[in-house]
C-alpha cells in the first residue's frame, strides 16, 4: 500500500531539485535539449455518418474575471465557479473553437474566430484558426461557405485576414437574417450608444462587413442551410442566435453555438447570464429547452466555448446540467 502525503510531495519535490543541483556541478554527459516554446497545432477530427468534421481550435484567452461577467449574481460567486475549476486565480478562461464540416461535396466553416490580427495582440492566445486550418491540410480558397451562428466579433472577425483581406476569399457566407437585420440597422445602433460593449459590437458589424455586402446570404431558422446542416433558433445570446444540427444517416450531432458561454459557469448554473447575452431572460430559457432536448436525445454537443476539442453530451443534474467531454479517439 503507497500512503501518500503533501508531505511526501514536498520531499519529493525537494529531492528532485537537490538531484538537479548535483547534476549542474557534475560533468554533463549530454546537452541539454532546448524547450520548444510553442504549442502543438489545435485540430481534432470526428465522423458524423458519412460526413468528415473538424474541430479548429482558434485559442482561449485568460483575463481577470469582471466584476459583472455574471450579470445577475454577486463577483464572488462567479470566482467560486472558476476556483472550483481550477482557473487561474481572480482569472477566467474562455475557449473558442470553430468547426469545420466536410460533406463530401461541400466544406462548410461554422464561425471563424477571433482573427489572425488578434495575433499579436494577444501573444497567439487566439485568433488561431487559420494557422490550424494550414495544419490540418484545408486550403482556405477552397471553403465554399462560413456559416456564422450569430455576428459577435469571436465569430465573426475571423473573415478577415490580418491585412484585412477575405480570408476565405471564395465563400459564400451565410447569416443569420435575424441578427443581420438587428445589427445593421442604424436605429439599434443609435439606441446602444450608452452601452460601451454594445456600441462596439455595431461598430465591429460595420467594419467587418463593409464592402463585401454582396456575399453575404441571410438564411432563417429551420431550414436546410446546407447539406446536413439545420439552422436551430436559439434566441437571446443575441435576437438572431442559432444553433445547428449536422445529420448524415443515422448519425447526428448539435452544434450549440453560444447557447452557453464557458461550460463551467452556465451549464452549471444555467440560470446565470453572461453579460455577452443581449437578453439574458430568453438566453436562460432557451439554454433549458436546448439542453433539455439534448439530455433528452442523449445527443452529441458541441460548444464553440467548450475546451478543446470542444465535444461532449450534456446531462440533467437536477436543476442543473453538466458537460461529460468526449474521449480523445486516436482515429476518425
Amino acid at each position: 500500500m503507497i500512503d501518500l502525503s503533501r508531505r511526501h510531495l514536498l520531499a519529493g519535490a525537494a529531492a528532485a531539485g537537490a538531484a538537479g543541483a548535483l547534476t549542474s556541478l557534475g560533468t554533463a554527459a549530454r546537452a541539454a535539449e532546448p524547450p520548444a516554446g510553442a504549442q502543438a497545432p489545435g485540430f481534432y477530427r470526428y465522423k458524423v455518418g458519412a460526413y468528415e468534421c473538424t474541430s479548429i481550435n482558434d485559442g482561449a484567452a485568460s483575463f481577470p474575471l469582471p466584476d459583472t461577467f455574471v450579470r445577475n449574481v454577486p463577483k464572488e460567486r462567479a470566482l467560486a465557479a472558476a476556483e472550483a475549476a481550477y482557473m487561474p486565480k481572480g482569472m477566467v478562461t474562455v475557449p473558442f473553437n470553430p468547426q469545420l464540416i466536410n460533406t463530401g461535396s461541400k466544406l462548410i466553416l461554422i464561425d471563424t474566430g477571433n482573427g489572425a490580427a488578434k495575433l499579436e495582440p494577444s501573444k497567439g492566445a487566439i485568433g488561431r484558426t487559420l494557422q490550424n486550418l494550414a495544419a490540418a491540410g484545408v486550403d482556405p480558397g477552397k471553403i465554399d461557405v462560413v456559416l456564422l451562428s450569430h455576428l459577435h466579433p469571436d465569430h465573426t472577425n475571423g473573415i478577415r485576414a490580418a491585412d484585412g483581406s477575405l480570408a476565405f476569399p471564395n465563400a459564400e457566407i451565410m447569416v443569420p437574417s435575424v441578427d443581420w437585420a438587428f445589427w445593421t440597422s442604424d436605429d439599434n445602433a443609435a439606441k446602444a450608444q450608452s452601452d460601451e460593449m454594445m456600441k462596439n459590437y455595431f461598430a465591429n458589424v460595420k467594419k467587418t462587413f463593409a464592402g463585401i455586402e454582396s456575399k453575404v446570404t441571410q438564411y432563417d431558422w429551420d431550414k436546410e442551410v446546407a447539406p446536413g446542416i439545420t439552422s436551430i433558433k436559439a434566441p437571446g445570446h443575441t435576437p438572431g442566435h442559432t444553433a445547428f444540427a449536422i445529420a448524415s444517416g443515422n448519425s447526428k450531432i448539435l452544434i450549440q453555438s453560444d447557447v452557453t458561454n464557458i461550460p463551467e459557469f452556465f451549464l452549471r448554473n444555467p440560470d446565470w447570464h453572461v453579460a455577452y447575452d443581449v437578453d439574458g431572460e430568453l438566453a436562460q430559457a432557451t439554454r433549458h429547452k436546448f439542453y433539455d432536448m439534448a439530455a433528452a436525445e442523449k445527443a452529441t454537443v458541441v460548444g464553440f466555448h467548450f475546451t478543446f476539442p470542444s465535444i461532449g453530451h450534456v446531462e440533467k443534474d437536477g436543476a442543473k446540467y453538466r458537460l461529460v467531454p468526449i474521449a480523445w479517439n486516436p482515429v476518425i
